[in-house]
């Protein structure tokens, strides 16, 4: 999995979390009437329309990459990869809570994409989700060698966590960030695509 064969991964985030405070303590702040569920599929054939706000679904290399190649899709995409594990990648997330809630009505489609172990999909990743009241898909990526799926996203994207990419509703990336991301910054370009005026 990706916590065993990108060690670097790990480092990356362990010396950002030295700089990061955790917003988020155990235990607080836990919506305990909206309890997420799992879907553990292949999901060889997801789409971003298939995918129900509040589903944790597993997903095979295949079912990934469709999901990138944005089938049928008219609408702005943006892609956020995490774990519960990367401290940065916690940090973040209720940020991007409050963006999807912002601009999901007016249009935008928002997937989180967790590299957490498969075994994790009953446990660490829903309570997390929980915490943060998080409602937009979440897949978890399911593959032994992780090096083909993140080719398949940015070659210039080594795998460390976070990582943001937004695409316009043509399937181009009009911006990435790799590391905690600026929410300034990244509403700033969902602005531009959302209004058409992307670089």
């Amino acid at each position: 999995m990706f916590r065993k064969l990108l060690p670097i991964v790990i480092a990356v985030c362990a010396i950002a979390s030295s700089f990061v405070a955790p917003v988020l303590s155990s235990g607080e702040d836990i919506a305990r009437d909206h309890q997420l569920s799992v879907t553990v599929a292949p999901a060889t054939q997801a789409s971003v329309s298939a995918a129900k706000s509040g589903v944790v679904q597993l997903i095979e290399l295949e079912g990934f990459k469709k999901l990138l190649t944005h089938d049928k899709q008219t609408k702005p995409l943006l892609v956020n990869f995490w774990a519960t594990w990367c401290d940065p990648c916690r940090d973040e997330f209720p940020d991007l809570v409050k963006i999807d809630q912002d601009y999901r009505s007016k249009g935008l489609d928002f997937i989180a994409i967790s590299l957490d172990d498969a075994a994790d999909i009953k446990t660490a990743v829903p309570e997390f989700l929980q915490q943060v009241k998080a409602t937009m898909p979440i897949y978890l990526l399911n593959v032994s060698d992780p090096e083909p799926a993140i080719i398949a996203v940015d070659k210039e994207w080594g795998g460390a966590l976070p990582a943001t990419f937004l695409y316009d509703a043509q399937g181009k990336v009009v911006f990435k960030h790799f590391g905690r991301v600026q929410t300034p910054e990244l509403r700033s370009a969902i602005e531009k695509v959302m209004s058409g005026k992307e670089r």
